[in-house]
């Protein structure tokens, strides 16, 4: 059974980022076989995006907390495109001062044109302090510059032929082509806890994705970013997206309970998580979520209005 978009799910891939701490046993030896075999079941059951997450760099000395194989997103989400056909790409989240607005563009429209019209920008302002040092930009002033790429980006992505003058990037009728599908422009969301990225996201984003968060907490930033958002005037809808632990998925009922409380904290949509132990084990608690879970909260939606 196939979840109804009135209420989107997401995945994150396995394989793509190994942390320590999180990643299971497999995932070390997995490659592109599996991530062809989960994101084919992702998009065959109906789940709304699959995330491939991001850093540049990890410092020797960090590895053992953090890990050192982060996949780069653009390239993971296109080749990912290639054997999919629904589901939408969605970088978990992008670190964008890594990156000139101008290049975060090319990469997203060309993954936009390529997909025909799935990508999804997430974007988030980085912590590795030495990530930042190796890569030549200035850590303490990644909140302003995230500030001012996210109009910038929006701005490239958003028209044909774009103008732009910052603090930091600036640029005149410059092209970047092939265009988005999408109109006008992909989404881009923001992540990240804070109350100050909620307000980021709901004044420069189209939604926002936060992690490690309790529905409390979600509840007042949520708010703050519907506010920031309605202060915009940006018209669209604007996402919220809660994370979700579904572990084995083998209480549907308790989940059922957990969806409600984040909905009724402000959640519209929900990056999921599983507690895997293969491939094929990722896939088939896929199939149970798909199966047991998201019938009944689309059915519960429904009778509330959504």
């Amino acid at each position: 059974m196939s979840p109804n978009p009135t209420i989107p799910f997401g995945i994150g891939l396995p394989i793509v980022q190994q942390v320590p701490s999180q990643a299971q046993a497999w995932e070390a030896a997995g490659g592109s076989v599996e991530l062809v075999q989960v994101a084919r079941a992702a998009d065959r059951l109906g789940f709304a995006w699959i995330t491939c997450s991001d850093h540049v760099a990890v410092p020797a000395s960090y590895a053992a907390s953090m890990g050192a194989t982060w996949y780069e997103p653009a390239t993971t989400l296109a080749y990912l495109a290639a054997v999919t056909e629904r589901v939408r790409l969605l970088s978990h989240v992008l670190v964008l001062p890594y990156r000139h607005p101008l290049v975060a563009a090319k990469a997203f429209a060309t993954l936009d044109a390529l997909s025909g019209g799935r990508a999804i920008i997430g974007t988030g302002s980085g912590h590795l302090k030495p990530e930042f040092r190796s890569l030549g930009v200035d850590h303490a002033a990644r909140a302003a510059m995230s500030n001012e790429y996210l109009r910038a980006l929006a701005d490239a992505l958003e028209h044909e032929v774009s103008t732009f003058a910052g603090r930091v990037v600036h640029w005149r009728d410059m092209m970047v082509a092939p265009r988005p599908v999408q109109r006008p422009r992909p989404p881009i969301w923001v992540g990240g806890n804070s109350a100050a990225v909620a307000r980021r996201a709901g004044r420069y984003g189209d939604g926002w994705i936060p992690w490690q968060i309790t529905p409390d907490e979600f509840a007042a930033r949520a708010a703050a970013a519907r506010a920031a958002h309605a202060e915009s005037a940006r018209e669209g809808d604007f996402a919220l997206v809660a994370p979700l632990a579904a572990g084995r998925a083998d209480d549907a009922a308790a989940l059922l309970d957990d969806i409600g409380t984040w909905r009724a904290r402000g959640a519209t949509a929900f990056h999921v998580g599983f507690t895997h132990r293969s491939a094929d084990d990722l896939v088939a608690l896929l199939e149970r979520f798909a199966a047991d879970v998201v019938p009944a909260v689309q059915a519960r939606a429904a009778r509330e209005g959504a």
